[in-house]
């Protein structure tokens, strides 16, 4: 019996000294913010302003959503950042992306990038404005 329990205590030894323990979790960024948009027209500034986030781990605008009001079925799209400094609007340096209506991957339609938190931005659609957009910051 002694040699029974002897081997059962050093069994669940071994298996002890076997376990790895995690470290604990930290915390993750916040997730990207999506804003639904109103566009405007080719290189207004009339449609939906909003900031980029400041929480988010994102830097980027991705557009991820575009529905044309038009009977086109696609147009082009372009961000648009305030530059408060100088009080202009200035079109992203990916200029207008042309797409059809539907959904996009995040990372995959990028309108701006490396945006700094806080900065106001709109989307102007090429062909008109009046059109809805997702936009993941």
């Amino acid at each position: 019996m002694r040699k029974a329990i002897t081997a059962g205590a050093f069994a669940l030894v071994a298996a002890a000294g076997c376990l790895v323990f995690a470290p604990a979790a930290s915390a993750a960024p916040d997730a990207c913010v999506t804003s639904t948009l109103t566009t405007s027209a080719y290189e207004g500034t009339g449609g939906t302003h909003v900031k980029k986030s400041a929480s988010s781990s994102c830097s980027d605008l991705n557009l991820t959503y575009v529905n044309d009001t038009t009977v086109y079925g696609y147009d082009g799209y372009a961000g648009r950042l305030y530059h408060s400094s100088t009080g202009t609007w200035k079109t992203c340096d990916a200029g207008y992306i042309w797409l059809y209506d539907g959904s996009y991957a995040v990372d995959s339609e990028l309108l701006c990038t490396d945006v700094s938190d806080n900065t106001t931005f709109t989307v102007a659609s090429a062909a008109n404005g009046g059109d809805t957009v997702h936009v993941v910051h």
